[in-house]
């Protein structure tokens, strides 16, 4: 990270909850340009939203296939498995796994238990003598007990968990340990896919080993866990704590989701877009020489596809820089777009929608016990989020 230059890492800066205005220039300018990486490789940055729509949605022309990492610094042995660095037929097969897992009559039977783990919380909340850090009370065990219910993992191994997570996300602990936690992590379920190929259960690896036996391997189960995990963890840790900040600092938002039932489904869509936690990609690999945007891409050449800014496009609607409560929903890419498009997005959004109304209409008086100046955002990570959100409820 230290030979990286500035400009490089200007697509994961922020200011405050907002994407650094360099980059929504940039976009207007030059939806498809060049990074400045020293290391021999073509990295290209895609800004604008057709353009980003264009590289995601083509996975004939575009590889996420992480041996293509080789050479590059890492093995193919690094290989987290799992759908993000697939590609098809092989990322096919393995969707086809999670899909029956994250349709809606599936996942409706998750619902009473994410009303009661939401209530849990804000039960714990109110017991709190002083400020109450929403990130450690509320952000981060809501997603952490959902995943470990839907996976069937024992919650105890919760600490564990946020910990990998949130480490392969850092840019700062640099790619090694990054792929030191995810090969950690990669071994504790390995361990539970063990003991679930032994005696399935409910969760979604007793489901999958239930109706597909020895058809999947060990790893290529546990590799589907930690994606799960991975994408539906730490980036719904983030949507939570942000969304509160967002809610805490717009009274109308704040009013709207306390008084309006019907309004929540709107909203939700609109902080999706507006926050775009997930602010990068996965990268793309050109597997051919070819035009985006009127930019010629050679074969080889690294591709990263700006999430946060494509939300930002005026292509998407006007005035797209603030929050707009009662904006109707737009086909934003929070959960990305193609075949890699978030599985379990449906997932994400059953929480949300639970958790924003029922926090601010348990705690109506809820406000900063900090000025929003002071909080610690992260630096410079592939999911934004911030460190601690201290909050008094009344």
């Amino acid at each position: 990270m230290a030979l990286l230059p500035d400009s490089a890492l200007m697509p994961l800066r922020r200011d405050g909850l907002d994407p650094v205005p360099e980059l929504g220039e940039l976009r207007e300018r030059e939806p498809v340009s060049k990074l400045n990486i020293p290391f021999g490789v073509n990295v290209w940055l895609v800004s604008g939203l057709d353009e980003a729509k264009a590289v995601l949605g083509d996975a004939k022309r575009f590889s996420n296939d992480f041996a293509n990492l080789a050479g590059k610094g890492l093995s193919v042995t690094h290989s987290p498995g799992g759908l993000g660095f697939a590609d098809p037929p092989e990322h096919t097969r393995l969707r086809k796994l999670l899909t029956p897992e994250f349709t809606m009559r599936r996942l409706n039977r998750l619902t009473p238990g994410i009303k009661a783990i939401v209530e849990q919380r804000l039960d714990a909340m109110a017991a709190v003598d002083g400020p109450v850090d929403l990130v450690e009370e509320f952000a981060l065990p809501i997603p952490s007990l959902v995943i470990c219910e839907l996976l069937g993992v024992p919650y105890e191994d919760r600490g564990d968990f946020q910990r990998l997570s949130v480490a392969r996300f850092d840019l700062f602990g640099g790619a090694t340990a990054s792929l030191g936690a995810i090969s950690e992590s990669l071994e504790y379920l390995l361990g539970v896919v063990e003991k679930q190929r032994a005696q399935p259960g409910d969760g979604l690896l007793g489901m999958i080993i239930k109706e597909h036996g020895d058809a999947v391997s060990d790893m290529e189960l546990a590799g589907l866990a930690d994606g799960v995990l991975t994408g539906g963890f730490e980036t719904t840790a983030s949507m939570l704590a942000l969304g509160a900040l967002v809610l805490l600092q717009d009274p109308d938002s704040f009013k709207l989701v306390h008084d309006d039932d019907a309004a929540v489904h709107d909203f939700v869509e609109e902080l999706l877009r507006y926050l775009t936690v997930v602010q990068v990609a996965f990268p793309r690999f050109a597997r051919e020489d070819m035009e985006v945007g009127g930019t010629k891409i050679s074969a080889g050449d690294v591709v990263v596809v700006s999430l946060a800014s494509a939300d930002r496009d005026p292509a998407l609607g006007p005035d797209l820089e603030r929050v707009e409560p009662t904006r109707a929903a737009t086909s934003h890419l929070a959960f990305g777009y193609g075949v890699h498009r978030c599985v379990g997005a449906e997932l994400a959004r059953m929480e949300l929608r639970e958790a924003y109304p029922a926090l601010v209409r348990r705690f109506p008086s809820m406000r900063l016990a900090t000025s929003a100046e002071d909080l610690d955002f992260r630096k410079a990570s592939i999911v934004y989020g911030v460190d601690r959100l201290p909050v008094l409820l009344d």
